[in-house]
């Protein structure tokens, strides 16, 4: 039987999204500090203004690529950055007038529609930022180890495609507690929910398959993206490889690997702490109705670094451009090699190659060119 087939005046029904915290406590004085409406507000408004930012160099930037590679890879970040962006937005628009009204959940949502609505929120724009950057790190591996072995680049239309399923994907895995597996509820201290830690069976699957998942699509991007960093850097090293175009691969895989590191860092504290915490429970099955209050806590600093990710993902863009890294180093040229993102590579080997130590080297290139030279 799913949530929508039970009674909202059921004393079990208000247990299903408000029986892991007390919503009643929201107004302590210690939760009220912590709950700060400004630091929330502060928090959104950063996030929606870096994302819109990065939306719209990407949208013009698009616009002036001929590279199909470069062109697929930014319709993968503009689905990224489009999936911070609501997910911030969405979660704001609940969690913000909260810190502000301080409602009670119990009186203003008794149906748990809303709570439902914001765990799903929180579940899918948590998943699909992972799960993009697993696909974003295998199509550049593919791309760029296997480049024969596609017929020709991922298409724009493709590349929607693909961010479409991984969003579909991410709305089935969001929605499983509304069909019965797992349930969304209330957090401390009172202002979002998310997934139950507790020792129920459908809870323990529900964790476990989001949390395992994620760490897959982190070690997935991580496998990835070593495998492709240490290809270029063997054709950087690759004389005969010099002159390939590979100055759009390093710009790309430079911005993913950062996408990459940020993710790790907002996000393995959490997945890991989600594992951690239902295996630990599984002795008290049954027996454990409501989470310790260290476990709260220690919930929301989690969450609180997921944050992180969101606002930080769009400037690993806006910021490892090579325009923008052109003018913090003018030594840094648009050359057709690999070796245009290393300034002092560059600037060896302009000394090395002048004509008159090219002429020097090669000796017959000058007769060649006299002989050939009309008279």
């Amino acid at each position: 039987m799913g949530w929508g087939d039970m009674d909202p005046s059921n004393g079990s029904r208000l247990d299903a999204c408000f029986g892991v915290f007390n919503a009643s406590d929201g107004r302590d004085p210690a939760q009220s500090s912590i709950a700060s409406p400004w630091f929330s507000t502060a928090f959104g408004l950063i996030g929606l203004g870096s994302n819109l930012f990065a939306l719209c160099v990407l949208l013009s930037s698009s616009r002036k690529l001929s590279s199909q590679a470069r062109s697929s890879f930014l319709v993968f970040l503009c689905g990224l950055v489009v999936t911070d962006f609501m997910g911030l937005l969405v979660t704001a628009s609940v969690i913000i007038p909260y810190h502000f009204i301080k409602f009670a959940w119990a009186k203003v949502d008794p149906g748990c529609h809303l709570c439902n609505f914001l765990g799903f929120s929180m579940v899918f724009f948590g998943q699909c930022p992972l799960l993009l950057g697993a696909t974003m790190a295998g199509e550049r591996f593919f791309g760029i180890n296997r480049p024969f072995s596609r017929s020709s680049s991922v298409s724009k239309r493709r590349a929607w495609s693909i961010v479409g399923l991984v969003w579909g994907f991410s709305c089935l895995l969001g929605l499983l507690p509304v069909l019965g597996l797992g349930r969304y509820t209330l957090q401390y201290p009172g202002s979002w929910c998310f997934l139950t830690l507790l020792p129920d069976t459908g809870d323990i699957i529900f964790c476990l398959l989001f949390a395992l998942l994620g760490i897959f699509s982190v070690l997935l991007s991580f496998v990835f993206n070593t495998v492709s960093v240490v290809t270029l850097c063997r054709v950087y090293h690759d004389r005969e490889s010099v002159q390939r175009r590979r100055d759009s691969e390093v710009e790309m895989m430079v911005q993913l690997v950062g996408i990459m590191v940020i993710a790790t860092i907002c996000w393995m504290p959490l997945l890991i702490f989600i594992v951690q915490m239902v295996l630990q429970q599984l002795p008290a099955k049954g027996q454990l109705r409501t989470l310790p209050t260290e476990t709260q806590k220690m919930l929301l600093i989690y969450i609180r670094m997921v944050t992180w990710n969101q606002i930080l993902d769009p400037w690993v863009y806006i910021l490892f451009r090579r325009a923008v890294l052109q003018r913090i180093s003018p030594g840094l040229r648009l050359r057709p090699s690999i070796a245009s993102l290393y300034p002092v590579l560059n600037l060896s080997l302009r000394r090395k190659l002048t004509p008159s130590s090219v002429l020097q080297q090669w000796p017959h290139v000058g007769t060649a060119e006299a002989a050939s030279t009309p008279g």
